[in-house]
């Protein structure tokens, strides 16, 4: 069946889809990198996104069990890849990508010349679009409605049984944020991003605030509950959407990317070290305005952007990249053992 990818100044490109057969509208983000399609799926900050993958051949090694993923489905609204792969070969492959989306009903397409559909994206910014298929459907602006409230889980889990205890504020977070935690024996417990954790008289020693989806200031109720974190001089631990509501909690400010940061290959520089790490990363907004206590601990050394707050005194501390990395890559899982010396 063939398919339109229709932008909102008129621009459009012909497709064949492989995935479920239905009209989508979302925004239009791309990501760089070889490997990962399942977990990049399953990542609820793609939420009311339609990803472009820029590597060619996408599909080749399959889908592999539920327990890999990020969470427990496709996050993202619809797919477009150069070339799909309907022959996977891979020895922990279950299902072809194309079973998998049709199985969740998410649409995509094969559009040959992602090259051109990615410089349009890279020179005007990200996009709304729609994916055409069967009906004609209205553009929609994910970054309009609350997506942390869509995407975070609802009740609250504990698991492990460490004698150090951490909750974990869900805004949409990666399933290997919890296991990098768990594998380092904490009891951790994970509360939805809106859970008041001191009316329920929870007992912690640390917060890790997870990453997610849209606008940092939508997340009014996570924010609130650092504020209050940050005054009881608790530790936190903020993961991309994470850095961000932290920042707004102490005061300071976030803005809007024009094409944000989505990959395994983003480059960021260790401030006051001649280090540079190679990260994970998937978010459209940054740090703008540093809050005051607080000093730059990392930067993008591609844009210059923010990356990274540190406390100058203080426990606190947030990262705007993936240090869990799930697929990859893995040089600053460092910061889970760092965050745990502040416990």
């Amino acid at each position: 069946m063939k398919g339109k990818l229709i932008f909102k100044d008129g621009t459009e490109f012909l497709g064949s889809s492989f995935g479920f057969d239905s009209s989508v509208a979302g925004e239009i983000v791309f990501s760089t990198g070889m490997i990962g399609y399942p977990e990049s799926l399953t990542d609820p900050s793609f939420k009311g996104q339609i990803l472009v993958l820029t590597y060619p051949l996408i599909g080749n090694y399959g889908v592999f069990d539920k327990k890999y993923w990020e969470s427990n489905k496709i996050q993202v609204s619809g797919l477009i890849v150069s070339n799909y792969i309907d022959t996977p070969s891979h020895f922990e492959s279950e299902m072809t990508l194309g079973q998998w989306l049709k199985k969740e009903k998410i649409p995509a397409l094969e559009i040959k010349d992602t090259r051109a559909l990615t410089q349009k994206i890279r020179d005007e910014g990200n996009s709304l679009v729609k994916m055409i298929l069967d009906k004609d459907v209205d553009f929609y602006d994910p970054n309009k409605v609350n997506l942390v409230a869509e995407v975070a889980n609802k009740e609250v889990i504990k698991e492990g049984n460490g004698k150090k205890k951490v909750v974990l504020i869900d805004c949409g977070v990666k399933e290997n944020i919890r296991r990098e935690l768990l594998e380092r024996n904490l009891t951790v417990t994970t509360v939805p991003w809106n859970f008041d954790i001191f009316e329920n008289k929870m007992e912690f020693d640390g917060v890790v605030i997870s990453s997610g989806p849209g606008d940092p200031k939508m997340a009014d109720k996570t924010i609130e509950t650092v504020k209050k974190l940050i005054k009881k001089e608790i530790p936190i631990f903020g993961i991309c959407l994470g850095n961000q509501i932290l920042a707004l909690a102490a005061g300071g400010d976030t803005y809007k990317l024009k094409l944000g940061h989505r990959g395994q290959n983003q480059p960021c520089k260790l401030i006051g070290s001649p280090k540079c790490f190679m990260t994970t990363q998937n978010h459209g907004f940054a740090i703008g305005k540093i809050p005051k206590g607080f000093k730059p601990w990392f930067v993008n050394a591609n844009d210059g952007t923010n990356e990274g707050i540190i406390h100058e005194k203080l426990p606190f501390m947030s990262v705007q990249f993936h240090p869990e990395s799930s697929p990859g890559t893995w040089d600053t899982e460092w910061l889970f053992d760092f965050f745990l010396k502040n416990l």
